[in-house]
């Protein structure tokens, strides 16, 4: 895909299947140009989002570059955010994870037919945004003289995605609803650090992508319930269920519990946090 291509054409085009040839897309700069022009065509009607459209699975999913190179969590290093190379690290960190959740949101929106529009458009907006901050993270990471690629990473966002490929319900329980959630409780120890080794500009990108993301697993909320009504199912029994069925990792607090709760979570999945968080027994 061509990012300085314009996305117009005399009949709106389908956007779950440009969301498709976007996810393949391997260059990271291309791939986010592309999920900002598409989640523009559809505001502008230049695209539409049929859901009765089921598309085939390509082998090459998702698109991504050569760099960085993928290993195991234990296998990174950490460095003090006090020292300028520290920070570098963690803004890569940070960038790849942004990069995964762009490929994640157009995943979501081109795999599973049937659903609503708004669920297509809420994804794309999504993926819109995540190469947003793809992009900001970038940018910053230049000025500390590195690029996309230059450290290693970790492919645990991406591994939940294929587990869950089958079954929308599971994925919007456990990919927004738990992995993506686990950022809104990380970001503010981050941002806290980086503010304390002098770093504003950072910091100040850690606000934008901690708004946004209280957005996203809004969204991941709304749709995970809309599901659960409409399969008569208890939502907090179904959670337990697929988290157990899909190998979903543990929750460990600290919780971000204004941030969750502007998420959407309710009262009864704040409270089971804080007993997790008091150390309280897990109940199976």
């Amino acid at each position: 895909m061509n990012s300085a291509t314009p996305l117009t054409t005399s009949a709106p085009f389908c956007a779950r299947r440009d969301a498709l040839a976007s996810l393949r897309e391997r260059d990271p700069l291309v791939k986010a140009a592309a999920a900002r022009s598409l989640y523009a065509a559809v505001l502008d009607g230049r695209a539409i989002c049929s859901s009765a459209i089921a598309l085939d699975e390509p082998s090459d999913l998702p698109g991504r570059p050569e760099r960085p190179e993928l290993v195991e969590p234990r296998k990174l290093g950490r460095r003090s955010m006090q020292s300028p190379e520290g920070r570098a690290v963690l803004l890569h960190a940070l960038a790849h994870i942004e990069f995964n959740a762009i490929n994640l949101a157009l995943d979501a929106v081109w795999r599973f037919p049937g659903m609503p529009v708004a669920f297509y458009t809420d994804w794309l907006k999504v993926a819109a945004e995540e190469a947003h901050h793809f992009s900001l993270l970038i940018e910053r990471l230049a000025e500390f003289g590195h690029a996309y690629g230059d450290f290693p990473a970790h492919d645990g966002l991406w591994d939940m995605c294929e587990r869950t490929r089958g079954d929308v319900l599971a994925r919007m329980a456990l990919v927004p609803r738990t992995l993506e959630a686990r950022g809104l409780d990380a970001s503010p120890p981050i941002r806290a650090r980086l503010q304390q080794a002098g770093d504003h500009a950072s910091a100040a990108i850690l606000d934008v992508i901690l708004r946004d993301e209280i957005g996203h697993v809004l969204i991941g909320n709304r749709w995970f319930r809309h599901l659960c009504e409409a399969g008569a199912l208890d939502p907090h029994i179904t959670y337990t269920r697929l988290a157990g069925q899909y190998h979903a990792p543990r929750l460990r607090g600290p919780f971000n519990f204004e941030a969750r709760r502007d998420a959407g979570f309710d009262e009864a999945e704040l409270a089971a946090l804080a007993g997790l968080e008091a150390g309280a027994p897990t109940v199976d």
